[in-house]
């Protein structure tokens, strides 16, 4: 295998050695599939992404994003971290936007100058609302924990997840999930994994508190997930979970597991569709090569 050059940041991170860690690759375009899984199985983050050229393709840069068990269509700390690289090391600071070319489709991405980065996601689509108790089951929460002013939902903008609504942080704290029950839960469902959220946080500047679980991707707890907080947006939006059909919010990740996390959640219904853009910070931690 000839050397490639990696990268590794930290995404939703407002300090270096937090947030989500991600690894970049570069000029990956000779590489397989298998070759891909295999070293994202060796890095052994939540995702390793790869861009498959520095050049551009009708526009976007063609990225490719693995966990340590499969590839997914979407994610989102890999979305902002992937165009961080993108823009800084192949653009050189040329550029404070660039599109990634997914899977899932053409994901725009800027930067402004108080470094925080905005992606635009998907419109979300919206399935089956679950029972409280089930889910509380697999969370070893008693059901009265869970707010049910308000449904547990699959909903998806590029990767369904499973959205809980708690009433409390002492709840979120204290969900453990029972993996038995968990892999027997999603066998045959449109999500994987669950977001759960509370309207109290650690800090007293952010809006609300978030635990997501992804073992059916090889990631326990997962310490901050784009691509869940804006399932998790499109859902406040939908059901007025804040009296409004819009939001603007800081949302905390990751205190759980000693990787803080911040996401900026915007959202807003316009004409029966849902506009969602998540944003963040990205730390650049090491480079190096693979060979």
């Amino acid at each position: 295998m000839k050397k490639l050059t990696f990268y590794i940041v930290d995404v939703f991170a407002e300090k270096k050695f937090a947030g989500n860690q991600l690894a970049v690759f570069r000029r990956s375009k000779s590489l397989s599939g298998e070759e891909m899984q295999q070293i994202a199985r060796e890095t052994n983050f939540s995702e390793t992404t790869f861009i498959l050229q520095d050049e551009p393709n009708e526009g976007g840069y063609d990225v490719r994003i693995f966990t340590p068990r499969e590839e997914v269509p979407f994610a989102g700390h890999p979305t902002l971290g992937t165009a961080f690289i993108v823009c800084n090391e192949i653009l050189k600071g040329k550029s404070d936007s660039v599109s990634l070319n997914l899977q899932v489709g053409r994901i725009p991405v800027t930067f402004g100058r108080d470094g925080y980065g905005w992606m635009k996601q998907v419109e979300p689509e919206f399935g089956k609302q679950h029972p409280a108790a089930s889910m509380a089951a697999i969370l070893g929460l008693p059901a009265s924990a869970i707010d049910e002013r308000y449904p547990i939902q699959e909903v998806s903008t590029g990767l369904p997840f499973f959205i809980v609504p708690l009433k409390t942080i002492t709840a979120l704290k204290s969900a453990k999930v029972d993996r038995d029950k968990y892999f027997a839960f999603i066998k045959d469902s449109w999500a994987k994994g669950i977001l759960i959220f509370c309207p109290q946080a650690h800090e007293a500047v952010n809006d609300i508190s978030v635990r997501v679980f992804v073992d059916c991707f090889g990631i326990p707890e997962d310490p901050a997930t784009g691509s869940g907080n804006g399932c998790l947006a499109g859902y406040l939006v939908k059901h007025r979970y804040f009296g409004k059909d819009s939001i603007d919010i800081r949302s905390e990740q990751g205190y759980e597991i000693g990787r803080p996390s911040l996401l900026l959640l915007k959202a807003a219904e316009e004409d029966d569709k849902i506009n969602i853009s998540v944003g963040g910070k990205t730390m650049i931690v090491a480079k190096g090569e693979f060979v």
